[in-house]
């Protein structure tokens, strides 16, 4: 999902029950249980922070989101976490957390060099002693983008009982370098007209990816191809970066 899409409050509530609750959920869930403060970058409706606050979660969380609609979803639930509409560039991150994460392939949104840069060297300066930087993207030698195909149609019901009608269509021939563009699509009976986002990915292989950790201070501690902890392996659907202080 692209932020964009969401400034719009109708669909921003669309998100969590396009976006159900699953592995990846869990497996975030479980370090940030462990951790006494955490922020999450691109936290978009806040779902996994307003999970953790409401198993008793009792440390510090904090939700940074540039989407403002996403982030009125969020504090709706949850005024009780600390929400913060921006970029990594809204504060001076001076170690300050345990855990800093990025879920929902958000990581792929950051698509030029310098986003990636500004992006990771935020997230090096929010990390105290033995702090963590935990994000996943999709393994580009899996090719998901093949599979965003119009026949799939995700059905959902909106808030207020109607259905919606939710597909993907790449552009093009698909990856183009290692970004890939694509439209996801929004209609309804009660719709005057279908939503369409226009939105680029960008996919970044296992050794692009420690090069710009390497930039920023950080280094791979541990690296998973699936939510299961599995090994990384050409056929992976998922790289999930454990990333620490180099």
């Amino acid at each position: 999902m692209v932020d964009h899409v969401f400034t719009d409050l109708t669909l921003a509530a669309l998100y969590d029950r396009l976006n159900s609750w699953g592995p990846g959920d869990d497996f975030y869930l479980g370090l940030v249980r462990e951790a006494r403060s955490v922020l999450d970058i691109g936290c978009g409706t806040g779902r996994l922070l307003r999970q953790a606050r409401a198993e008793g979660h009792r440390g510090r969380l904090t939700g940074l989101d540039p989407a403002a609609a996403m982030l009125v979803q969020a504090r709706r639930v949850r005024p009780d976490v600390e929400w913060v509409l921006g970029d990594t560039q809204v504060r001076l991150w001076q170690r300050e957390f345990d855990l800093v994460v990025m879920t929902g392939h958000a990581f792929q949104e950051l698509v030029g060099d310098e986003e990636i840069r500004r992006c990771l060297r935020a997230a090096r300066a929010a990390l105290g002693d033995g702090g963590r930087f935990v994000f996943e993207t999709r393994n580009p030698a899996a090719r998901a983008w093949e599979r965003w195909t119009p026949d799939r149609v995700h059905e959902i019901t909106a808030p207020d009982g109607t259905p919606v009608r939710v597909w993907h269509e790449v552009q093009g021939a698909g990856l183009h370098g290692d970004r890939v563009r694509f439209t996801e699509t929004y209609d309804g009976p009660g719709w005057p007209a279908p939503q369409v986002c226009h939105s680029v990915l960008r996919f970044l292989d296992e050794e692009s990816l420690a090069g710009f950790l390497a930039e920023a201070g950080l280094t791979v501690a541990e690296q998973y191809g699936d939510w299961g902890r599995g090994p990384l392996t050409p056929a992976s659907p998922e790289i999930i970066t454990v990333a620490r202080a180099a």
